[in-house]
């Protein structure tokens, strides 16, 4: 594979051979491989001792089969996963993702992203993830809740919160956690508040954990204009997506002196160049579950709805993918650097295709990978896992403030870094290696695991 490193493409050729048709895990392994090529030259000892062949294959990987009854009584079966992939600087830490595209590589994928990015945090969590093909769109809350208490039935026996702490993702709000908890906690006799995050807050849950994900990443480029001279003020911004990381983007990048000028779903986009009415997406999202073409008509004005094309040729000055893997190709690249976007910060898990990145770096596009950038919700998660342990329950200033200071971390120590390995001002270098480095050394201090 061009690019990397010949003890790198060798590694490479192995999780290809051992994880056959599991495309997005292939992606996400080859990103970082990418970066890794000036550590080995400079420590080979992580080559030879094994330990990034180690870091490619999970600790442990559960399938499970689903079975429940839908409001019909018919008996439904999906199918459950779980990746427990690396616990060398703390218990498993990701999140349960309920979709129809759910599969192995999915979850290997995000699990595989996920150790990078909690050690980023600083914070003491390993990498993990989980989740199910199985779809709460347009299913009652008594099957939802069905589905849960069928899920958890058989996932409670492999997590708990020395061993593996599940959140939410994509299709697993706070509804969903409730039940999940609920049924963890009929099951083991045990209130164990600290074996689930994003709990809601008057039963062990965390202030800002809600909003982490969508501020975490709007901080971060916060960060990144800051180290340009720059600020929000004045700027155009596009978020892809509607859904909970999306939304607070939105509400951070007004409260810091932005435009959101469009958002979407998987209907289409809607574009308000006025600035996106977030109270009005929200009603439309979170009350009445519905599509984001419902805003143009309660919006009225200049508001307009696309149902074609793509979001990503909205003129902007910062672009914020939110919405899942892969959403913005090598001609979206392409069409937000002719309008003159000078930023793009992921927050979901790898929405830019490597063709994508490619072309933005080339055009000197400030870049943020999401295991730097969507970070703020596993930082968040790990701080309600502080306030189960001790009891307590902190502040919403107080936690934003926590986050706030983590996200600034995470951005101070991707430079450093990407400036320490040859390079400067590369966010998906400074990213990937240092996350790699605090994993690696653990491993190694561990022993042969």
């Amino acid at each position: 594979m061009p690019g990397l490193d010949e003890k790198l493409h060798d590694i490479y050729d192995e999780v290809l051979r051992r994880n056959a048709g599991e495309t997005e895990f292939h992606q996400a392994v080859h990103e970082v491989l990418d970066s890794l090529g000036p550590v080995v030259a400079k420590h080979p000892h992580y080559a030879d001792a094994a330990v990034i062949r180690r870091l490619c294959e999970p600790e442990r990987q559960i399938i499970f089969r689903v079975p429940w009854a839908d409001d019909q009584g018919n008996v439904q079966i999906n199918r459950g996963f779980r990746v427990e992939f690396n616990s060398a600087l703390g218990p498993y830490k990701g999140g349960l993702r309920f979709h129809p595209s759910v599969y192995l590589g999915i979850v290997k994928f995000l699990g595989f992203e996920q150790i990078f990015k909690n050690s980023l945090t600083g914070l003491p969590i390993g990498g993990g993830k989980g989740g199910s093909d199985f779809d709460p769109k347009g299913r009652s809350d008594a099957e939802v809740m069905r589905f849960c208490q069928a899920f958890m039935t058989e996932l409670y026996r492999h997590i708990g919160e020395y061993t593996d702490v599940p959140a939410g993702d994509i299709g697993v709000g706070g509804r969903e956690v409730g039940y999940l908890f609920g049924q963890y906690k009929r099951i083991t006799n045990r209130y164990e508040s600290g074996v689930l995050t994003g709990k809601g807050v008057t039963w062990g849950g965390s202030q800002v954990r809600t909003e982490a994900t969508g501020y975490g990443t709007v901080y971060f480029t916060h960060e990144m204009l800051k180290a340009r001279g720059e600020s929000y003020d004045g700027k155009k911004v596009v978020v892809s997506g509607s859904g909970n990381v999306a939304i607070y983007a939105i509400e951070k990048v007004h409260q810091l002196g932005g435009t959101v000028v469009a958002c979407s779903d998987s209907s289409g986009y809607i574009v308000d160049e006025a600035g996106i009415d977030l109270d009005l997406v929200k009603d439309i999202k979170e009350n009445r579950r519905g599509r984001v073409a419902e805003y143009v008509e309660a919006r009225g004005g200049g508001a307009r709805f696309s149902a074609s094309g793509s979001i990503w040729e909205v003129p902007c000055d910062i672009a914020l993918p939110c919405a899942t893997q892969n959403e913005l190709n090598g001609t979206d690249a392409k069409a937000l650097i002719a309008s003159g976007c000078t930023i793009v910060a992921e927050g979901a898990n790898m929405p830019c295709t490597p063709d994508a990145v490619r072309l933005f770096v080339e055009a000197g596009v400030g870049f943020a990978p999401g295991k730097a950038a969507n970070a703020g919700g596993v930082a968040t998660s790990a701080l309600e896992m502080q306030q189960n342990a001790s009891r307590d329950s902190w502040s919403f200033e107080h936690t934003e403030a926590r986050l706030a200071e983590i996200m600034r971390g995470i951005h101070t120590r991707c430079l450093e870094t990407a400036d320490e390995y040859g390079s400067p001002g590369n966010y998906i270098a400074g990213a990937n290696i240092g996350g790699f480095i605090q994993v690696a050394d653990a491993m190694l201090a561990l022993g042969l695991i």
